[in-house]
C-alpha cells in the first residue's frame, strides 16, 4: 500500500479501527497466477504470541481450493470513503490550484495463510465469530441455540481460514496535507453532501477528518 508520511494511521488507532470494521476482503493468488477475492467476517486474536486473522469460506466457493497453503494472503479492511470536491477548499478562491481527490481509511494485513478443513477447528472459529457479534445484544444468539444436527451440517459446508499476521499497513487519507481552512471546508462539504444525499459515508469521513484535524 502506498502510504505517504502524512497519511500514516497512528499505531494506537489501528487496533480501534480493526475492532470497528470486523469484515475484510481476502485476496490470494492461485498457483496459476490468477487472483481471488472474497468478502469475509474476520476475528483477530493471538495464539502463542502470534497475531492472526481467523475466518471461514463456503466449501462451495472454489477460492479456498485455489489457495496455496502457506502462501501469503492479504486481508483488506476498509473504512468509510468519500469524494472530496476541490470547490470545498478555501484555497480555491486564493489561487485555484486545486483538484478533486478521495478520502478513505484502510488497513492491510498480510501473512502466510492456512486452510483448516477440520470441523472442530471450524466450530470453534464460528462460535467465536458469533460471540464477537452477538455478545452485546440484549438477547444474544448462540451456535448452541440451533439443533446440533443442523449445526453439524452447516459446519461441513464451510472451511476455516487462518492467517498469521506478518505485516500491517495502515492508511488514513483524511486531507492531512491541506491547510486547516481547507480541511474545515472539506468537513463542511462532506456533511452537506450527506444531508443532501442521505448517505452515511460522507458524514463518517467528515468526522474522521475532524479528528485528524484536532490531533
Amino acid at each position: 500500500m502506498y502510504v505517504p508520511r502524512f497519511n500514516v494511521m497512528p499505531e494506537p488507532e489501528v487496533g480501534a479501527f480493526l475492532q470497528a470494521h470486523p469484515v475484510a476482503q481476502l485476496v490470494t493468488v492461485g498457483a496459476d497466477g490468477v487472483p481471488d477475492v472474497t468478502l469475509l467476517p474476520i476475528l483477530l486474536d493471538s495464539v502463542e504470541g502470534r497475531d492472526r486473522v481467523v475466518a471461514h469460506l463456503a466449501r462451495a466457493n472454489d477460492h479456498w481450493r485455489r489457495i496455496v497453503d502457506g502462501a501469503d494472503a492479504l486481508f483488506v479492511v476498509a473504512g468509510p470513503d468519500a469524494y472530496v470536491s476541490p470547490s470545498w477548499y478555501a484555497s480555491k478562491a486564493e489561487h485555484g490550484r486545486v483538484v478533486p481527490t478521495w478520502n478513505y481509511s484502510a488497513v492491510h494485513l498480510r501473512g502466510p495463510v492456512t486452510i483448516h478443513d477440520d470441523v472442530d477447528w471450524v466450530r470453534t472459529a464460528v462460535t467465536r465469530l458469533t460471540e464477537r457479534h452477538e455478545g452485546k445484544r440484549a438477547t444474544p444468539w448462540a451456535v448452541s441455540d440451533a439443533p446440533e444436527k443442523y449445526v453439524a451440517g452447516q459446519l461441513k459446508a464451510v472451511v476455516g481460514i487462518e492467517m498469521t499476521i506478518a505485516r500491517i499497513e495502515a492508511k488514513a487519507k483524511l486531507s492531512q496535507n491541506r491547510s486547516d481552512d481547507d480541511r474545515s471546508g472539506v468537513i463542511a462539504g462532506l456533511r452537506d453532501e450527506s444531508d443532501r444525499s442521505g448517505a452515511s459515508g460522507p458524514t463518517a469521513v467528515a468526522s474522521a477528518v475532524e479528528r485528524a484535524l484536532n490531533l
